[in-house]
């Protein structure tokens, strides 16, 4: 049974495209009689004509992907693009070494278990990159003695 012009005129009141317009299949031959825009209205009211839902794009598989990065997953070397240094500059990794081992000095030569001129000495050894972390300046420390007790 052809329904084509029954189908356009649903669309056009629905304001939908014709492939989202259902019709109620055992209800064809009612459907077939209305040749009116107000006859397709009246269908639409008793639910024989529906407007059929939209189809989306699910959002789960991006949802579960963000998860797993939030985890600090998915950064092996197949999903890294540019180079090590692009990815963290060199400049922010000096940064964060320096900004570390100058407040440890700050704090040692304040609670005065190094003098001043250890500091001095040490601080000169830290901006020409002779530490690499905190824990290598302390075992530093203590390999050469340097450290005094707590006043």
């Amino acid at each position: 049974m052809d329904v084509s012009t029954q189908r356009r005129m649903a669309a056009d009141i629905l304001d939908c495209g014709i492939d989202r317009v259902w019709i109620d299949p055992e209800q064809l031959d009612r459907v077939k009689m209305a040749i009116t825009k107000d006859d397709i209205r009246q269908l639409i009211k008793e639910g024989v004509i529906v407007k059929k839902q939209k189809k989306g794009i699910s959002s789960a598989r991006a949802k579960k992907l963000k998860e797993q990065k939030k985890k600090g997953r998915r950064r092996g070397p197949g999903s890294r693009k540019g180079a090590k240094g692009a990815r963290t500059p060199q400049k922010r990794k000096w940064i964060n070494t320096i900004r570390p081992l100058r407040r440890m000095l700050r704090e040692l030569r304040d609670s005065g278990m190094i003098d001043r001129s250890t500091y001095r000495m040490l601080y000169r050894k830290a901006k020409g990159g002779a530490f690499r972390s905190r824990s290598h300046l302390r075992l530093y420390l203590e390999e050469h003695g340097l450290l005094k007790a707590k006043e």
